[in-house]
């Protein structure tokens, strides 16, 4: 009998990551009858990072209602509770997504991450010492001022008015009263899970690259930039010490830069941060083949991505594995020699995109099972 590890990221807007898993294994299960298929689904930060971790880890999940990206709009969200409790697993775009307002909706000179935030407080209140924070699929640009205002800062401008913590506001920001923020930050550890290593400010920064898929105008990414700017200013002359050249600030609208100066965090690749909190390793290593895939493989999966982060742990431990992903972009040739056995677009040739989406978990199903098929003389060796 063999064994298979079936570690996808999600197929996004079309699988989750378990749905893959799902489709995976019955895939496989057609080939080979009697195979046993463990599911760890995988995450990078963004979309699935709480269902994924719960899933792997049989946590705990905790419901909640919080400020969504535009304040006073309330969402009912979850965040997760894993190793007894101990850590706490947060996506702060079940707070302050994009997917959580229409496309007319959004102005990143007007949302804000309030909320996750007052998700931080909700998981300090359950007494973790650890807290992972997911950052992928903002619809904020406020360098975390929002958190930071819901644990507790004070912005205030030149005349000692207070200050909202959106990315419109922050120029107008002058000082930072920290003397009610919440001291328990002090006790817990942050790790900040995320696959963007963009700098808060500049031609790579958070405005720039991310504004526009939030809804900012060309004038709109300017202004943004130069907030962010002058609101790193003032935190630097607050901490004494300048955070907005740390690789991972621009994540998320700069909450990247927020959680890094106000709570210390310390950024890590959200991919390698799922596979240690999954036990993916000592998985792999009893098992026979590894599979893995998303939504699109191409020349940027090197840089950190789920499947390539997968394909590292099996090459270590000289196990096969293949990927199967919607779109094949450019550049996957060199990934044969990153660990990958085999890379495979799931779905049929002349599909549209439409029928793409809609057919994806029976393409992954076949996909599987014509390569296993293929790939049949070396599986029965």
């Amino acid at each position: 009998m063999k064994t298979f590890i079936l570690a996808p990221d999600s197929f996004k807007e079309s699988l989750t990551a378990e749905q893959a898993c799902i489709a995976m294994q019955r895939g496989i299960q057609t080939v080979f009858p009697d195979a046993e298929c463990i599911h760890v689904p995988m995450a990078d930060g963004g979309e699935g990072t709480v269902d994924a971790v719960l899933m792997a880890m049989q946590g705990q999940r905790i419901n909640c209602e919080v400020k969504g990206p535009l304040p006073p709009q309330k969402v009912q969200t979850y965040f997760g509770l894993i190793e007894q409790g101990k850590t706490a697993v947060i996506e702060m775009a079940k707070a302050n997504g994009i997917h959580l307002l229409q496309a007319i909706e959004r102005n990143p000179l007007l949302t804000s991450t309030f909320g996750t935030g007052e998700m931080i407080i909700q998981a300090l209140n359950t007494g973790v010492s650890k807290i992972i924070i997911g950052l992928g699929g903002s619809v904020t640009n406020d360098g975390g001022a929002g958190m930071v205002q819901a644990l507790g800062a004070v912005f205030l401008d030149i005349h000692g008015n207070v200050i909202q913590g959106c990315g419109g506001e922050l120029n107008r920001i002058h000082s930072i009263d920290l003397s009610a923020l919440d001291p328990r930050l002090k006790q817990v550890e942050i790790l900040i899970a995320s696959d963007v290593n963009n700098l808060l400010c500049g031609p790579n920064g958070a405005s720039i690259v991310f504004g526009p898929q939030k809804g900012a105008s060309a004038e709109m990414v300017q202004q943004l930039d130069s907030n962010l700017r002058h609101f790193a200013d003032v935190v630097k002359h607050t901490m004494g010490q300048d955070f907005r050249d740390v690789f991972g600030a621009g994540a998320a609208g700069g909450l990247g830069f927020g959680l890094i100066a106000f709570t210390h965090a310390k950024i890590q690749s959200g991919a390698t941060l799922m596979i240690e909190h999954t036990h993916l390793a000592e998985k792999i290593a009893q098992a026979d083949y590894v599979l893995t895939g998303e939504g699109k493989i191409d020349f940027q999966t090197k840089f950190g991505k789920t499947p390539w982060a997968v394909a590292q742990v099996a090459k270590s431990l000289n196990k096969p594995v293949m990927a199967f992903a919607g779109v094949l972009g450019e550049g996957i040739d060199e990934l044969y020699q990153q660990g990958f056995s085999q890379i495979v677009g799931i779905n049929p040739a002349d599909c549209t995109l439409e029928e793409a989406m809609k057919n994806a978990e029976v393409n992954l199903e076949n996909a599987v099972a014509n390569s296993l098929r293929a790939f049949g003389e070396i599986a029965k060796q």
